[in-house]
């Protein structure tokens, strides 16, 4: 069966699913969807967990097997598979299929990806494990939503957020849920729980943002490498996640290539800044940067982009502090 985000808690209060396809784009609430999912497992006796995760050149008889080792183990057991792509492939797909037949009061299977293209939706492996078990499609938090969305987690917090506080939230973090997810849980330790007003978010933001990542992308768009290289040590010091480092860079990335894309088939930049929606007082920066920068050059700092995002995200073994770095400072320097 199909249901929604905001149906799983009362779906795990009632009862467990043998198996789960958890997808979607919206990072934060996919995790938070599995986390519901393993702690309402555990509580049912599902202590051992298996993670797979299903990279270029996955041998998929490992998955096969996970089902046969469960003999070997007196207790219940979770086989988790992440898909980075949402497409298994034909093999992948048939192992998937024959674990879920394989599960069993003993065996749990849950399956997670990115937001699946509607012939992954429709594939055998998909609906085999939406007939015997769950699936549960994430959908984002849209622009109107999101300030109702900062204000239920700001009270989850123990925080009573009045109307002017979370809309500078919701300004700051531009649809990101992770970053809100982070603002309000600094806000939570430097204020402690009670009443928050727009005055008390920015007080706050001022004493804890020395190194913002809005700060490290204005910085890297400006030439400014040296300062974009310290703002980024902070970040990373601070326990910022590298996700949503990631997230910054991307977007802006995304950004400067379609207007590079734009001005190379005859539109002017500064009709293309308005077009794109950059905000009047960054223009000056993006204008400095793609000065800076040959056509085609954001294009390959976005690939970049992504291999850090797998990294940050744990389906990669690469070092996504790493690979931030050196989008940084192609972004800065080039």
């Amino acid at each position: 069966m199909k249901i929604r985000t905001n149906q799983l808690s009362s779906h795990l209060q009632k009862n467990l699913a043998p198996c789960y396809l958890v997808t979607g784009d919206e990072h934060l609430l996919v995790d938070e969807s599995l986390d519901s999912i393993r702690e309402a497992a555990r509580a049912q006796g599902f202590m051992s967990r298996e993670l797979f995760v299903a990279a270029a050149g996955f041998d998929w008889a490992q998955l096969r097997n996970s089902s046969a080792n469960l003999s070997l183990f007196a207790e219940k057991q979770i086989v988790e598979l992440r898909l980075p792509t949402g497409k298994p492939g034909r093999a992948g797909g048939q192992a998937i299929v024959d674990l879920v037949e394989s599960t069993d009061p003993g065996l749990m299977l849950i399956v997670s990806g990115p937001k699946l293209e509607r012939g992954a939706q429709s594939s055998k492996w998909a609906k085999s494990i939406e007939a015997k078990g769950v699936n549960i499609q994430v959908w984002p938090i849209d622009a109107r939503e999101l300030p109702g969305w900062i204000a239920e987690r700001m009270r989850q917090a123990g925080l009573q957020p009045d109307h002017g506080a979370v809309r500078l939230i919701a300004d700051r973090v531009e649809g990101n849920l992770l970053a809100a997810g982070q603002e309000i849980e600094k806000l939570r330790l430097i204020l402690g729980e009670g009443k928050v007003s727009a005055d008390d978010v920015s007080a706050a933001v001022a004493n804890s943002s020395r190194y913002d990542v809005f700060k490290l992308v204005d910085a890297a768009l400006g030439g400014e490498a040296k300062r974009a290289l310290k703002i980024l040590s902070g970040l990373r010091a601070e326990g910022v996640e590298p996700v949503i480092v990631v997230w910054a860079l991307a977007r802006e990335l995304r950004t400067l290539a379609n207007l590079t894309d734009t001005v190379s088939k005859g539109m002017d930049l500064a009709s293309g800044m308005q077009k794109t929606g950059v905000w009047r007082n960054r223009q000056a920066l993006i204008r400095s940067c793609i000065g800076r920068h040959q056509h085609g050059d954001f294009h390959g700092l976005l690939k970049a982009a992504s291999l850090a995002d797998q990294a940050a995200k744990g389906q990669s073994r690469a070092d996504p502090w790493q690979l931030s770095t050196d989008i940084v400072l192609g972004i800065s320097t080039r």
